[in-house]
């Protein structure tokens, strides 16, 4: 059985080669790339990855089924650009394509990092994802943002983790909370969603209420609690911009 890694990616020049050099066993790497302007596309020729130039931006899931049609492995492994593979993940990923019995997916535990720390509270562990899976058997949901793999058939699930680097300091915490914002107001205001100034302060408040206390967050320390307001932050300005996108659509 064959393996395809596909990746989708945009000025990812920090985290690129890392992700690419956990994965270079595999048979094939298809990178669609957008937008870029650092050396993105650069390195991942350089490593040996197909790179194919997407003309537009539809959102996270289209782009990753663009990139799925473009595999040809008869098993697909998705990551991340700041995601890697540890070796203990190589070996259960290759016994699970060789073997992998009734499963036409498997479900993988993610560890995160914040800031340099690995988050083991707030939601953030296991955070199992869906991430290989057979050809043919799932695609991507169509969500502009937190896409989902839908899966038809049965899923197993792995236990060694996949590492993700998700936020490399404030900066970058600002960055994708900007870009996460704006691409789940798009996607709420697509489907007939309404917000005013108190909707985006009930969500951002419930979304730091939910992440620190309810789901422990406090236990991760002073990375605990910015990770619990930038969630909180993340959640009030996707309603805030729906607000706005509403207002614009009623004019």
């Amino acid at each position: 059985m064959s393996l395809s890694v596909i990746i989708i990616a945009k000025d990812a020049e920090a985290t690129i080669r890392r992700c690419l050099e956990s994965v270079a066993w595999a048979d094939e790497i298809v990178v669609v790339e957008h937008g870029s302007s650092d050396r993105t596309a650069d390195i991942c020729r350089e490593l040996g990855a197909k790179v194919h130039r997407a003309p537009d931006w539809p959102g996270f899931g289209p782009q990753k089924n663009r990139a799925l049609d473009l595999a040809r492995g008869d098993w697909v492994l998705s990551l991340d650009t700041d995601e890697h593979v540890p070796s203990e993940l190589r070996s259960e990923i290759q016994s699970a394509v060789a073997s992998p019995g009734e499963a036409v997916a498997f479900s993988i535990p993610r560890l995160s990092s914040y800031c340099g720390r690995y988050l083991r509270h707030g939601g953030w562990w296991p955070d199992r994802v869906v991430r290989l899976f057979r050809r043919g058997s799932a695609r991507f949901s169509d969500a502009r943002v937190h896409e989902r793999v839908l899966v038809h058939g049965t899923t197993g699930r792995l236990q060694s983790h996949l590492v993700h680097e998700s936020f490399r300091d404030p900066a970058q915490v600002l960055e994708k909370v900007n870009l996460y914002s704006s691409e789940g107001a798009r996607m709420l205001a697509d489907r007939g969603r309404r917000a005013g100034i108190g909707t985006a302060l009930v969500h951002g408040f419930w979304a730091f209420i939910r992440i620190y206390f309810l789901k422990r967050g406090f236990l991760d320390g002073r990375e605990g609690v910015a990770n619990a307001i930038s969630t909180a932050e993340a959640s009030y300005y996707r309603y805030l911009k729906l607000m706005y996108l509403n207002e614009s659509a009623d004019r």
